[in-house]
């Protein structure tokens, strides 16, 4: 398997070869001229590290994760650090939906939801290296008919990529042999000053939507397109994430902070637009995140308890963030938002790219 010499890296490659249901499972370094440096296991398709400079060249990883193969399969805590989430990103409601008058159940993994793909997702699955080079690994996954619930066989492909000017892209192709619905998404969880330093509320969020979907006690939008005018969840000028989280909003209740969808504004559909913009003031780091999707989840990092990473330090309550580009939660039971539906041989393509930068 082919592999840069690590220069920042700091997990034992070692302890990510091992052989899962017949696959083997190992550790990938890509690199750039720049010396941004990211580490992916094919255990989920998972960035495992990801190291960005700060304003005076110094470099730190910036998500959060596991030092070793075995605590990503026997998660104790989160379960989603870095992954590729599929076959549908974010929550379907009671685990259910119909398409093409027929009725599909999935696994019930998150209270009545289905949440991230079910009990055993994208996250979960060895995936095949397509082709390792310094700077991009292509990795691939064949979804049987039925796995998780899901109808259609799904051939899926997906590349990272670190490129010259400190991009982060991830590409998503998928084609399958039936109708069937496909959300698919990737979930680092940020920590611009550093993975296990402190929480992210003093980072600056910017947000370019209008609107967002408004969610019940489970967390499944509701249905409404609401405007973000007048509430905390207006970052269309930037402000920072803790700034309005003790605010008495009921939607922030119910999401024990930020867990909700964003619409991003677009100008032409399925072109990679600007959907979010991070500045951390201490270290000066950027990211900006760009996507040909509809929506992005901003997630808080509420869940996040404690639990110890890959250098020993606890990740804390909101000690990070994750920017999900994606369709809506639950699109396939809400006929009024922008279709998951990918008919037999036609291809589903989503590219995701997060612009790291420093001043």
């Amino acid at each position: 398997m082919h592999s840069m010499k690590k220069r920042f890296s700091k997990v034992d490659p070692a302890a990510f070869e091992s052989e899962i249901g017949s696959k083997k499972t190992g550790l990938f370094i890509l690199q750039n001229e720049n010396g941004m440096e990211m580490s992916v296991t094919n255990f989920g398709a998972r960035v495992v590290e990801l190291f960005a400079p700060d304003r005076n060249g110094d470099f730190a990883d910036v998500v959060l994760g596991h030092a070793t193969l075995g605590k990503y399969v026997n998660f104790t805590g989160e379960r989603f650090f870095g992954a590729t989430i599929g076959r549908f990103g974010n929550r379907i409601a009671n685990a259910r939906f119909s398409l093409g008058g027929r009725e599909f159940k999935l696994p019930q993994n998150d209270g009545k939801n289905c949440l991230h793909g079910g009990a055993a997702g994208f996250d979960m699955k060895v995936w095949d290296v397509l082709e390792a080079a310094p700077d991009m690994l292509k990795l691939g996954l064949v979804s049987p008919d039925g796995d998780e619930g899901f109808p259609a066989e799904l051939k899926v492909r997906m590349t990272y990529r670190l490129t010259s000017d400190n991009r982060f892209e991830v590409e998503h192709v998928a084609q399958s042999d039936a109708d069937t619905v496909v959300n698919l998404t990737h979930h680092s969880f940020f920590n611009l000053r550093g993975e296990g330093d402190g929480d992210v509320n003093s980072h600056i969020m910017q947000i370019n939507a209008d609107k967002y979907t408004p969610v019940d006690e489970t967390l499944i939008p509701t249905g409404e397109i609401a405007g973000v005018e007048g509430t905390p969840f207006d970052f269309r000028e930037p402000h920072a994430i803790g700034e309005r989280l003790g605010d008495d909003d009921e939607q922030l209740k119910l999401g024990r902070g930020y867990d909700h969808n964003w619409v991003v504004n677009r100008k032409f559909p399925e072109a990679l637009e600007l959907a979010a913009r991070v500045f951390e003031p201490e270290s000066g780091r950027e990211l900006e995140v760009y996507t040909t999707e509809p929506g992005m989840q901003f997630y808080g990092g509420n869940f996040l308890n404690g639990e110890i990473g890959k250098s020993g330090k606890p990740y804390s309550f909101r000690g990070a963030f994750a920017l999900e580009t994606q369709h809506f939660p639950d699109s396939p039971n809400r006929p009024n938002f922008p279709s998951t539906l990918l008919r037999a041989g036609e291809k589903y393509c989503h590219v995701c790219s997060y612009n790291f930068s420093a001043k």
